[in-house]
């Protein structure tokens, strides 16, 4: 085995009380999985693209087909590609969404004994000053879309199964026309969670008395927010919607079954 020279020997000699610390090389598939995850990251591969068969890539990376075929799977794991197989087979790409990284925020939530109460109250930290910010930046296309995702709650209200579906559309909008690349995918890691502890609550209490007048609350809440935001007034904005969170959030944490993101998923 090839003993490495010059600085990367340097790195390697370092004890464990350098700051510094010792530099692991990256392995040659991580290289190619590297070089080919940027090309669809800046748009180079398009989603839906197949890439070049394993010939050519391989003569490209200059890379065995193992190699190649190890930095398929790590794309693989990130949900960058995925892999047909048959005569008609490769590597097809996809566009990234934040479905992974929800899936795995859901996975150390669980292993850190996250409570549903937590996960509740990190909603409104992020929902809550979007729709202050949506009050000051809205244009009339986003008032347009916000009053008919009303209108289709509206219709909704008294069929819960149907009706708590559109709701959540509502909430996961008023994020997406805040404007923040940042805040909507963090919205989308909570939102995996909140979608599924709402409708296993609403599934099982639907058409209970309780259960219709939160709806209705719940709607009576959104059309206000409407409103609110057609004003410009971000500061009531805020405030409304704080209040609907925190009432929504204690309504469905009276099933004192569920506590824990662990116990969302048995």
């Amino acid at each position: 085995m090839a003993t490495a020279t010059g600085p990367l020997a340097e790195f390697g000699r370092r004890g464990s009380d350098d700051p510094m610390g010792p530099v692991r090389v990256p392995k040659t598939s991580e290289l190619v999985a590297s070089q080919l995850r940027r090309k669809i990251i800046n748009g180079d591969l398009a989603a839906g693209a197949t890439l070049p068969p394993e010939a050519a890539l391989m003569q490209e990376f200059a890379v065995s087909r193992p190699t190649l075929r190890e930095a398929f799977r790590v794309l693989e794991s990130e949900s960058l590609i995925t892999i047909r197989r048959g005569a008609r087979g490769g590597a097809q790409v996809q566009v990234p969404t934040g479905d992974v990284a929800a899936r795995y925020a859901g996975l150390v939530l669980q292993y850190r004994g996250a409570t549903l109460r937590d996960l509740y109250d990190a909603r409104t930290v992020i929902e809550a000053p979007c729709a202050a910010r949506v009050a000051q930046i809205r244009t009339d296309d986003d008032l347009a879309r916000l009053q008919r995702a009303v209108e289709e709650a509206e219709a909704l209200v008294d069929d819960p199964s149907s009706f708590i579906r559109s709701h959540l559309e509502f909430h996961h909008l008023l994020v997406e026309l805040a404007g923040s690349p940042t805040l909507t995918m963090l919205n989308g890691m909570v939102r995996h969670l909140i979608d599924q502890a709402n409708l296993s609550y609403v599934d099982r209490d639907a058409g209970t008395p309780e259960n219709l007048r939160a709806n209705h609350r719940g709607l009576r809440a959104h059309v206000e927010l409407v409103s609110l935001i057609a004003q410009g007034r971000a500061d009531a904005a805020e405030r409304l919607w704080r209040v609907h969170l925190e009432e929504a959030r204690d309504y469905l944490l009276s099933d004192t079954s569920k506590t824990t993101v662990l116990d969302l998923f048995g």
